[in-house]
Parts: structure tokens; C-alpha cells; sequence
């Protein structure tokens, strides 16, 4: 069974490492790799959706080697709450 693909991305989180979208898509590719959805602008957008809800937070922000911006986030005190409420210990990243 798959999580939903926002509860993937904080589920992603749950240990405490600071991630940003590359490395978190890179995580789960191999699950959701395959799906239509599976896009850099999309899980941006879930990240976002997560801080906006208090679930994660803008931790560091940087340009790499090309000029794109890399936004890194941690989880919240919050956001672990949500994991153990809704992710069943089977799926959780530890």
C-alpha cells in the first residue's frame, strides 16, 4: 500500500533530517516514481502546503552550482503528531 503522496513527503520526514524536494523525490522514487504526478513543481508543492500547515519548516534556503534555488525543511513538533496520528508504525521512516 502507497500513502498518499503529501503523507509520503512528511512521512519522508519523520526522522529529523533536513531534506529538500530532490532529495526527498529521490527517496521516494522508487515507490511513486511511476505516477504521473511525480514532478519537482508539484512535491515543491506539497512542502509548501506542509509548512503552510504548520507540518514542516523553511530551515535554510541556497543557490546550487546552476542557479536554481534549493529550499530545505525539517519537520515539526506538529508535523511528527501527524505521522504518529495518521501513518501506521509499518510505514514511518526511522
Amino acid at each position: 500500500m502507497l500513502l498518499p503522496s503529501r503523507t509520503a513527503v512528511l512521512n519522508q520526514m519523520y526522522d529529523q533530517r533536513e531534506l529538500d524536494v530532490k532529495k526527498i523525490m529521490e527517496e521516494l522514487k522508487p515507490q511513486y516514481g511511476h505516477e504521473k504526478q511525480f514532478n519537482e513543481k508539484l512535491y515543491l508543492e506539497h512542502l509548501m502546503a506542509l509548512e503552510a500547515n504548520g507540518l514542516v519548516e523553511l530551515t535554510n534556503y541556497c543557490l546550487d552550482d546552476q542557479e536554481e534555488l534549493i529550499m530545505s525543511y525539517t519537520i515539526t513538533e506538529e508535523g511528527r503528531t501527524t505521522v504518529e496520528k495518521y501513518v501506521d508504525k509499518v510505514y514511518r521512516v526511522m
